[in-house]
């Protein structure tokens, strides 16, 4: 049984990824999917996606990343069922504006866990059963990041440096994996229109300001390209003109003057 194995299915990128991948064709990451196993902690908004879809396809499994339980039931399910992993997504994160000496320590060791903690560790659960199959590649990988992980982030401090960890974490993995035939692509994108500023600034009318309401995308614009990046096999894909450019400052530019410029636009 070939599938695809989505975290963060409930909402925005993932939810969109899902969509996607239902009707995806391409050999290339291992479509069309028998099943498509969608996660995350709502189970209701998982139902609702398997019943826009087909329910005989989507594999709802409703879990809490941060919990050690969950990631042991993920196991024990796939040694219960012992699919072909064709594809991966890790595209459950979270994070908190703000300054860190003014968040709770829960709010922080979340964000860390599901970032960083979690991503890892389903990856390594997972990675038993993407080898071994038939064809030019055994598996992929996509992991979300953000063009957040450039450069230390005052006042986006733990999300930025939890994304920094998943570019450094997907470029080395993708090197370990080369020879097993697993592909590992690494997304970093701007700011994107979907749910996660509200729940980061704990304001449910909060919007992107400033210079980064220039640069928002959307999920049906970014998700695609992601594929599009996977299916050719790409290490890491740059999101966008701007995210570019600051990929670039990020290289050439000293992280202390990128500091100072941020103390003044602040």
């Amino acid at each position: 049984m070939n599938i695809a194995v989505i975290t963060g299915a409930s909402s925005g990128m993932g939810k969109e990824f899902c969509s996607r991948l239902f009707s995806e064709k391409d050999g290339s990451i291992g479509a069309p999917y028998d099943e498509i196993w969608v996660i995350a902690r709502s189970s209701d908004k998982l139902q609702s996606i398997a019943k826009s879809l087909d329910e005989k396809r989507i594999r709802v499994v409703p879990l809490d990343l941060t919990a050690p339980e969950s990631i042991s039931a993920l196991g024990a399910l796939l040694d219960e069922k012992k699919p072909a992993i064709r594809l991966l997504v890790n595209c459950a994160g979270m994070g908190k504006s703000g300054a860190f000496a003014e968040q709770s320590v829960e709010d922080t060791h979340t964000a860390i866990s599901l970032n960083c903690e979690a991503l890892s560790t389903v990856t390594r659960v997972c990675l038993p059963y993407m080898t071994g199959h038939d064809g030019k590649r055994s598996g992929t990988i996509i992991n979300i990041a953000s063009s957040a992980g450039f450069l230390p982030q005052p006042y986006f401090a733990v999300y930025a440096a939890s994304k920094s960890y998943v570019i450094s974490f997907s470029r080395a993995l993708a090197e370990e994996l080369r020879s097993s035939r697993i592909t590992v692509t690494c997304v970093c994108p701007g700011p994107v229109d979907t749910d996660f500023i509200k729940v980061s600034k704990n304001d449910p009318d909060a919007t992107f300001t400033g210079i980064k309401a220039k640069f928002v995308t959307t999920t049906d614009k970014l998700i695609p390209a992601a594929i599009r990046a996977a299916k050719k096999g790409k290490t890491m894909l740059v999101y966008g003109f701007g995210q570019k450019c600051l990929h670039l400052t990020s290289k050439i530019v000293p992280t202390n003057l990128v500091l100072f410029f941020e103390r003044k636009m602040k």
